[in-house]
């Protein structure tokens, strides 16, 4: 029995140890509490807190990528823009100067066929002066024979004008 005696005081509750056990728990729980979760808690609010500044920092730089993409964009319709202007300025350029050119051999042409022009009534005066004088020394002669006299210089000059005169009219 005495081994029944020994267990029973085994299992038998001793007030002032009972305290004396709840107070040691109390003593572990606090030290626990504060040389190890409190350390943890920091450890775990660091961490968190470098979490959300690496997510601040990814947003940070996702907006920086969007407003690069935004400005790429908006310089790249410039780029558009401005070679579109580029390309109908030089359309414009080649128009007008190839109507200068147009213009300049219209032109061309106009004072080429007026010198020609002048040119053909020129050659046609002194072909018909030179026909004139033909015909008048011709007729003079021809005169001189039928009429059978001398003509003198003055009815010479009469008779060639009015023969030229007949045959300006007749032309």
């Amino acid at each position: 029995m005495s081994a029944i005696l020994e267990t029973q005081d085994l299992v038998t509750l001793i007030p002032w140890t009972f305290i004396a056990q709840i107070c040691n728990l109390f003593i572990q729980v606090m030290l626990i509490k504060k040389f190890l979760f409190k350390p943890i808690r920091e450890i775990l609010e660091k961490r968190k807190a470098k979490a959300d500044a690496e997510i601040g920092e990814a947003v940070k730089a996702r907006e920086e990528a969007e407003t690069m993409k935004l400005e790429y964009e908006k310089s790249m319709s410039d780029a558009k823009s401005k070679a579109s202007d580029i390309i109908a300025t030089a359309q414009k350029a080649a128009t007008k100067q190839s109507e200068d050119m147009i213009r300049e051999a219209s032109e061309q042409v106009v004072q080429m066929k007026a010198k020609a022009e002048n040119d053909i009534e020129l050659e046609k005066r002194k072909a018909v002066n030179e026909i004139k004088d033909e015909i008048g020394s011709m007729a003079m002669e021809i005169a001189g024979k039928v009429i059978e006299r001398e003509v003198n210089a003055t009815d010479h000059a009469k008779l060639i004008d009015e023969f030229i005169n007949k045959v300006g009219d007749g032309a």
